[in-house]
């Protein structure tokens, strides 16, 4: 009986062990999304992390007889990646991304998690 718990404790760790790591550390997809940026932020209460919104082209509509823009709300994790993109609020941007199936506090309020820009544009222009 002692032999079959300890079997039973390892199974049911190792599972729990797997389940954590896929579903807040497997990257499920990535990508790239482009569109005008709105804001990027640093907040939290006890997790201080960037979290940013890109508002792109189009239209969608959610419930019938509305329409809203298309935005992408996204984390952060490398602090140059946010300063670069709290320099750049309201100009057409690329951005590279994860998505995780989970978010984790320390790494976000969102399952996407953006790690790095592709491009900016010129204000000029």
């Amino acid at each position: 009986m002692k032999k079959f718990l300890g079997i039973f404790v390892a199974v049911v760790l190792v599972g729990l062990v797997l389940f954590i790591a896929v579903r807040y550390y497997y990257v499920f997809g990535e990508g790239v999304k482009a569109g005008q940026l709105n804001y990027v932020v640093k907040k939290g209460f006890v997790f201080k992390t960037y979290e940013g919104k890109l508002i792109q082209t189009g239209l969608k509509s959610d419930a019938p007889n509305s329409l809203q823009s298309n935005e992408f709300i996204f984390s952060i994790e490398n602090a140059p990646v946010a300063e670069k993109l709290m320099l750049s609020s309201g100009r057409e941007v690329m951005l590279h991304y994860k998505e995780y199936l989970g978010a984790v506090p320390w790494r976000g309020f969102s399952k996407f998690v953006v790690d790095s820009v592709i491009q900016i544009s010129d204000p000029g222009k």
